[in-house]
């Protein structure tokens, strides 16, 4: 497939800037946008007049991003879903892909740079419906009282880490969320903090006793050993003294993991175990989107769905007329 000039599209340029600045979507996410629409102007560019010129040979010239984008049709849209389900993409991905040219075109549309339209009427495939992974409430139990029992030693990250997967099954934060706490959204007298998410929506979220010890533990006796003269005012910290990142706090979620002897998981399904243990213990979904700072409560009802199948796998167990 040809390659795009996209960094020389004026439109992709705006579009970017709207994405960042108004409609305030993370950086990956407005990467994710860009090589959607990438994709789509390659594929534009393989497959000139869309449905019914699939077959065409690639054209030798250099692309013109935003020619490609504006003479875009219906067809052409319907065709590059057609190709990528063809070549066995993901639902998720199609419709991640619908999804980016969807809001693409809506927005070019209302700033009256491509009129008509050409996505109004594009449907896209259904995401499939993956339930998350979620762990049971005795694999937390033995990970985090692996994690405590490791930090006995004194060891500054064994002492991080601990603080680390406690919060994350406490509070349900993403691991980026996490990595981005300072000490001073941190109210630990009130076993509060305070969280910026997605687009830098901030929420304030609570945490319980054994966080609170885990994260008084840390502060104490682990922060104090790693600071250095490129430290900031984050809470967590690498061995050199800086702001621990994203990496560093999977890999100590996947060593615990492997330490407690419990099937090694994602960070982020402490996320999801933080989110179904709450709905199973009797809290209200609205109550778990603010936790989870879910934007939408579509996205935290289908924590409902993994409480379910849980429920009816404990009732086959267990119910003698299952």
């Amino acid at each position: 497939m040809a390659t795009t000039d996209a960094a020389a599209s004026e439109l992709l340029g705006a579009f970017e800037r709207f994405l960042r600045h108004e409609r305030g979507l993370s950086g990956n996410t407005v990467r994710a946008y860009r090589g959607d629409l990438t994709h789509l102007v390659a594929h534009l560019a393989t497959h000139r007049g869309g449905a019914d010129a699939a077959v065409d040979a690639p054209i030798d010239a250099a692309i013109d991003t935003d020619a490609s984008l504006r003479t875009c049709t219906l067809g052409a849209l319907r065709n590059w879903l057609a190709a990528m389900d063809g070549d066995g993409l993901s639902r998720t991905t199609l419709a991640r892909r619908g999804a980016a040219a969807r809001a693409f075109y809506a927005w070019a549309a209302d700033t009256e740079r491509i009129l008509p339209n050409p996505a109004l009427r594009l449907a896209s495939a259904r995401p499939a419906s993956v339930l998350p992974t979620v762990l049971s409430h005795a694999d937390v139990v033995t990970l985090l009282d692996v994690a405590r029992t490791r930090a006995d030693d004194g060891d500054p990250l064994h002492l991080r880490d601990w603080a680390a997967v406690e919060m994350l099954y406490a509070t349900g934060m993403r691991v980026g969320e996490l990595a981005g706490v300072d000490l001073r959204d941190l109210d630990l007298d009130g076993r509060l903090v305070r969280v910026t998410g997605k687009g830098d929506k901030e929420r304030v979220v609570p945490f319980g006793i054994p966080a609170a010890h885990a994260l008084s533990a840390w502060i104490d006796r682990g922060r104090p050993q790693l600071l250095g003269p490129a430290t900031d005012g984050a809470l967590f910290l690498g061995r050199r003294g800086q702001r621990a990142d994203q990496r560093q706090v999977r890999a100590a979620v996947h060593e615990l993991c492997g330490l407690a002897g419990v099937d090694e998981v994602a960070p982020h399904a402490l996320r999801h175990t933080a989110a179904t243990h709450l709905l199973t213990g009797g809290s209200d979904l609205r109550s778990v989107q603010e936790v989870l700072g879910h934007a939408s409560l579509a996205t935290t009802q289908r924590y409902t769905h993994v409480s379910a199948e849980r429920l009816r796998a404990a009732y086959h167990l267990a119910h003698p007329r299952a």
